[in-house]
């Protein structure tokens, strides 16, 4: 499993224009093949910053997602909301621990 973090910062203004996108496109994200699961973190601090986290089966299954329409299409309408570069990570989960 591969998890992706990406990290961005929206003009304060454009919050509401990324959410509105982001809402229309959640589902088939989510239901694109491949994508385990599928998140949305806003920071508590700094209100214009979200991350989204996801799980992918690997790293194949996140290429051919960012190779689709989909994710240009959605990549194209968000990269011009933001104030800053995003910061995109890729992991791996190396211990769990679960109760």
């Amino acid at each position: 499993m591969l998890i992706r973090i990406v990290r961005m910062t929206f003009q304060p203004e454009k919050v509401d224009d990324f959410l509105a996108i982001f809402h229309q496109s959640k589902y088939k994200i989510r239901n694109f093949e491949g994508c385990q699961h599928l998140e949305l973190w806003q920071d508590l601090d700094t209100p214009n910053v979200f991350t989204t986290h996801s799980h992918w089966q690997g790293a194949e299954a996140l290429e051919k997602y960012r190779h689709s329409d989909l994710f240009k299409t959605t990549w194209a309408a968000t990269k011009i909301l933001f104030a800053a570069q995003p910061q995109a990570f890729s992991h791996s989960v190396r211990v769990k621990v679960s109760l």
